[in-house]
């Protein structure tokens, strides 16, 4: 009987074992409350906050997972997070000149602006309203690298640098984060102030 025990604790533990977060990550509130927010499955941001705990980690810049997702530092602040978990929600999502302007429902592609502003829509609705191209991105907010999140535009392209991670669409594929950066010569940088 004892024997039977020891076996049936041992697979427990084996399941808790596996249910726990990788190590390096640790769980973030993530629940700020704003404008923007939606659960993962919902096709829409609803107001109503953030979607719940999301992973973070340790040290001030953003990671990149084998899957192509970043996880946002835990020092970041809620907002910060979020705009991140915006981004994933369309990271890997093909290039479609125009994708993403609509609405800030989910689309079947995204542009460069069209991702920017989706990853920025993270911030609230008091960041960025509605979907806006490149050049009234490089109008945006205030002049200067932002302490977060800034964003490098033009009339011709726009990306933005996350918590150290690129956030663009180069090379045609869609958006997609990068570790390597890019020369920013050409293009205006942009923040919004206390990010």
């Amino acid at each position: 009987m004892a024997n039977r025990y020891g076996r049936i604790a041992a697979l427990f533990a084996t399941i808790i074992l596996f249910a726990l977060p990788a190590p390096a990550l640790a769980q973030s509130g993530g629940t700020g409350t704003g404008d923007a927010g939606a659960t993962g499955g919902d096709t829409s941001t609803s107001a109503g906050g953030g979607t719940g705990t999301t992973p973070t980690t340790n040290g001030a810049t953003a990671e990149l997972l084998p899957n192509g997702d970043a996880v946002a530092p835990a020092s970041a602040p809620a907002k910060v997070q979020r705009a991140i978990e915006f981004a994933n929600r369309i990271n890997r999502k093909p290039y479609i000149y125009g994708g993403g302007h609509k609405s800030w429902k989910l689309d079947r592609g995204y542009d460069c602006s069209g991702s920017v502003s989706y990853m920025l829509h993270g911030l609230g609705r008091k960041v960025l309203s509605s979907p806006i191209p490149s050049g009234p991105l490089a109008k945006w907010g205030e002049a200067g690298e932002g302490e977060w999140i800034s964003i490098y535009a033009n009339s011709g392209h726009v990306y933005a640098v996350v918590a150290g991670l690129r956030w663009d669409t180069s090379g045609g594929a869609g958006p997609r984060w990068h570790e390597d950066m890019r020369s920013s010569k050409g293009f205006s940088v942009r923040h919004w102030p206390g990010y």
